[in-house]
């Protein structure tokens, strides 16, 4: 298995295939990873095979990298589209998310003011208020939904929390729009069980929590990296184009990244 861990706190600039020229904010330890899924397809690897034996980078050393880092590309003349939060887990997991975010959004506005903030989360933490706050602070809140199978997020994204499709989506709907949707589709098998999600018995209803929850975009992916198990496969550029397509049909703005 070769995946990758992240620097921590910050990493990059590196080119990102959705959003750009992006600064990454890791909240997680170097050393490991620590989230609260466990994807079969995560670039970091499996959560059993990079257990983290550091603490989470507080607060502070998050403020000073990253100021650091913005002056150096501000004195290089070297401009990032965006700073995300993203790397070896869940950044909404943080204790000091809230304020990490707040610190990050004044950084942004004092050296590089056109530059987003966005956030990759997998949702999971989307009904504490002080997750939901921050999130509306940013500029791309990114949520996971793979899927509106319980099943196939049991089987594929693997949650170590309480976690309810459902619910989810209702959560997701509470934004009131300021959201966008990140879904991989891919495919393959897990313990031999088909984990393809491109057919209609998986879009069609993943298309109506969409219609519920009204994001201002959604950007759907695949299979770009090396993953832990070897059994999973790339969706084809036709079939994202035409996921895209019927996203599209809804009336909402859709991108593929291949």
């Amino acid at each position: 298995m070769s995946t990758v861990l992240y620097p921590s706190p910050v990493f990059g600039p590196v080119r990102s295939r959705r959003l750009g020229v992006s600064l990454g904010i890791n909240l997680m330890p170097a050393d490991g990873k620590v989230c609260s899924f466990d994807c079969v397809y995560c670039e970091c690897g499996l959560n059993a095979e990079r257990r983290t034996r550091s603490k989470l980078p507080s607060r502070e050393s998050v403020r000073v990298a990253l100021e650091r880092c913005l002056q150096r590309m501000q004195a290089e003349g070297d401009a990032p589209d965006v700073l995300t939060f993203a790397g070896n887990g869940e950044p909404t997991g943080h204790p000091e998310f809230l304020a990490i975010v707040k610190d990050t959004v004044g950084l942004r506005d004092r050296y590089f003011p056109r530059a987003k903030v966005a956030v990759l989360t997998n949702a999971t933490h989307i009904d504490r208020d002080d997750v939901r706050e921050a999130l509306m602070l940013v500029d791309d809140n990114i949520v996971k939904l793979d899927t509106v199978s319980e099943a196939y997020v049991r089987r594929v994204n693997r949650p170590n929390v309480a976690y309810s499709v459902e619910r989810q989506i209702a959560l997701m709907a509470r934004f009131g729009g300021h959201a966008m949707v990140q879904t991989m589709f891919m495919h393959g098998t897990v313990d031999g069980v088909d984990v393809s999600n491109v057919g209609d018995e998986y879009v069609t209803p993943w298309l109506e929590a969409l219609r519920t929850i009204k994001p201002e975009r959604v950007m759907i992916y695949t299979i770009a990296r090396e993953t832990p198990l070897q059994t999973l496969r790339k969706a084809t550029p036709d079939e994202l184009d035409g996921i895209v397509e019927r996203i599209r049909a809804l009336g909402i703005e859709a991108e593929a990244s291949y």
